[in-house]
């Protein structure tokens, strides 16, 4: 049997950090040897997420203390939250220059160091690991995953906005000032913590816009496209929250350029995904449901026909946790690490 990786995930008591367990327990080549969880500290996994009582995994432990040097990991998840994850890694591959880190926080996404601190609203604290940190989105940015030590794992809605437009923008198909993104998360993309607006009775049987001008995915829209470009490109992104436990469904409004059809960008996308194993192009006309990619690495992608001539709606669908950010984070590794992309991330999602 080929040797395993030792693994840590860092923040395991999270949503992220719960399916990162999920995923990496049937991942052939993984060791989970580190859980980290501030709170839930001394507790045992099982105490956290019942669901892992049959597996020995390690016990919760602080981050604070760890000696990085002595625990000598293969490859770091980091699903810490924000602005924490930047001095935790510095310290991390200071001490383990020959850790992989993988980390699916928003905390190395953003290339410029000002602009990040223009969103997120203090500087950054590890600027020297930003030059060389890779934006971790599988499909478009591969071959520079294959060779990097710290890889920004995209955000879930961005993810979902990106593979269905970023082969539309490089081809020049479609209008750059007339995009519109209209993004709908379920509840898991607001993270585990207790927060009154997340209660029960505040989300549920209601549907509403967040985050409407202001949301911080804006900025990693605008650095993708605009690099995809080759010019400055500002989108319009409004999110929404559903009462739902996992997926994202975007409706993408575009105009074709030059006279391309909705069907002339379907072939585009078809084409440019023929060969890739996590992204699904749907027949003309079709559109995907969040249901329909529920617990899978799989993006589904469907386009029809506007009214309006010359218009196309693109709809794209999601798992939050998985492809938006815990199955992709594991398809990232399976990269820096040089095995097969698919390992473990092979199943279908769960219906109904």
């Amino acid at each position: 049997m080929a040797t395993k990786a030792k693994i840590g995930v860092l923040g395991a008591s999270g949503y992220t950090g719960g399916e990162l367990v999920r995923v990496l327990l049937r991942h052939p080549r993984a060791e989970i040897v580190l859980l980290t969880a501030e709170r839930s500290a001394g507790k045992a996994m099982r105490d956290v997420f019942p669901q892992f009582s049959p597996f020995a995994l390690p016990q919760l432990v602080a981050i604070d203390g760890l000696d990085w040097g002595r625990v000598a990991l293969d490859v770091a998840f980091c699903a810490l939250p924000h602005a924490t994850t930047q001095k935790v890694i510095k310290d991390l591959l200071a001490r383990s220059p020959s850790t992989k880190v993988v980390d699916l926080s928003a905390d190395f996404r953003l290339s410029d160091t000002a602009a990040y601190a223009k969103w997120y609203g203090h500087e950054h604290h590890a600027p020297e690991l930003q030059k060389e940190a890779v934006y971790g989105l599988t499909e478009i940015h591969r071959r520079e995953i294959k060779k990097a030590r710290l890889v920004a794992n995209p955000g879930c809605y961005t993810t979902c906005a990106q593979l269905p437009l970023i082969p539309l923008i490089k081809n020049k198909a479609i209008e750059l000032d007339e995009i519109i993104v209209d993004a709908k998360s379920g509840m898991t993309g607001a993270g585990r913590a207790a927060k009154e607006a997340m209660l029960f009775s505040e989300v549920s049987e209601g549907f509403h816009a967040y985050g409407v001008g202001h949301h911080r995915h804006m900025a990693e829209l605008d650095q993708e496209f605009s690099v995809a470009a080759g010019r400055e490109v500002v989108v319009t992104f409004t999110p929404h929250l559903v009462p739902m436990n996992r997926g994202i469904l975007s409706t993408i409004y575009v105009r074709g350029r030059r006279g391309w059809t909705p069907e002339d960008l379907h072939a585009l996308l078809l084409k440019s995904y023929m060969k890739e194993p996590f992204v699904h192009i749907l027949p003309f006309g079709e559109t995907p449901h969040t249901r329909h990619v529920r617990g899978s690495n799989m993006t589904f992608i469907g386009m029809a026909k506007d009214r309006v001539p010359g218009r196309a709606i693109v709809v794209s669908a999601l798992d939050n946790l998985v492809k938006g950010a815990s199955g992709q984070a594991v398809q990232n590794m399976n990269l820096i690490m040089g095995w097969p992309e698919t390992m473990g991330l092979e199943q279908v999602a769960l219906f109904p």
